[in-house]
């Protein structure tokens, strides 16, 4: 099992560096300067970048990566991405030897148009479409896209790890809290939570099955969310997207 290894950069993100005791694979190096400095200090060769989606935060570091290293670029076929070299939809797999890892590809539009995923040995590297507790903005897809991408995720198995890109969890507990404040999982995480980041410690990863118990983007078929859904939205909703969608839109402006 590979050890996955948080660079911190900007205010929140998480560049998520896959390895081990000698080679690297990068996830969403939004900067280069601290993944070269980790690089360095554990003398770390890396095999190649991985990118989920265009955004900058996750694609910046980039050519300065490749200026020091030659890298193949993993990334979404229908995003413009610097240095791209290998252009992924879902049904791709690719294989990264030095780290005898195989990572299957997800299409989960929503927060971008072209966004992916990449799934293998049980973990989930999902950019900005899932988060702890929450889900990506929508910013270039549709509500029933990215409720379609969620959906699509929670099929996978309930012990699978979520690593996310962003350090997003308090402010989504305190949201999903707000609009399901008698889920007793939820309080219990939330609590954890608020723990871990006293210490400075990452909220990440989470598990699908936690996601699935506290998520409130995950549970729009729920009683709770759609009575707390009907009440903001004042009509009844009459399915999960409409839901959704309208969960989505408190939460852009909680």
């Amino acid at each position: 099992m590979p050890i996955i290894y948080p660079v911190r950069a900007f205010k929140d993100n998480y560049i998520w560096v896959i390895r081990d005791q000698h080679y690297a694979a990068i996830v969403d190096p939004g900067d280069a300067v601290p993944v070269m400095a980790y690089l360095q200090q554990q003398n770390l060769q890396p095999i190649a970048i991985l990118n989920t989606h265009h955004h900058h935060d996750h694609t910046g570091g980039n050519i300065a990566l490749l200026t020091a290293f030659a890298l193949p670029v993993y990334g979404p076929a229908k995003e413009s991405i610097p240095g791209l070299t290998h252009r992924l939809s879902e049904g791709d797999t690719i294989h990264l030897a030095e780290l005898s890892l195989d990572f299957s590809i997800l299409d989960i539009p929503g927060h971008t148009a072209g966004h992916i995923a990449y799934y293998g040995a049980n973990l989930l590297f999902c950019g900005d479409t899932l988060f702890a507790c929450g889900c990506g903005r929508i910013f270039e897809g549709t509500p029933q896209q990215m409720y379609t991408s969620l959906q699509k995720l929670t099929k996978l198995p309930d012990d699978t790890l979520i690593y996310c890109a962003h350090e997003y969890t308090l402010a989504n507990m305190r949201f999903a809290t707000a609009i399901d404040p008698n889920n007793p999982v939820l309080a219990e995480r939330a609590s954890k939570a608020e723990a871990q980041r006293k210490r400075d410690l990452p909220t990440l990863p989470s598990t699908l099955a936690l996601e699935k118990a506290t998520n409130p983007f995950l549970r729009s078929n729920q009683p709770a969310l759609i009575d707390a859904a009907n009440q903001h939205a004042g009509r009844v909703l009459s399915d999960p997207v409409s839901v959704f969608t309208e969960i989505r839109r408190w939460k852009d402006l909680f």
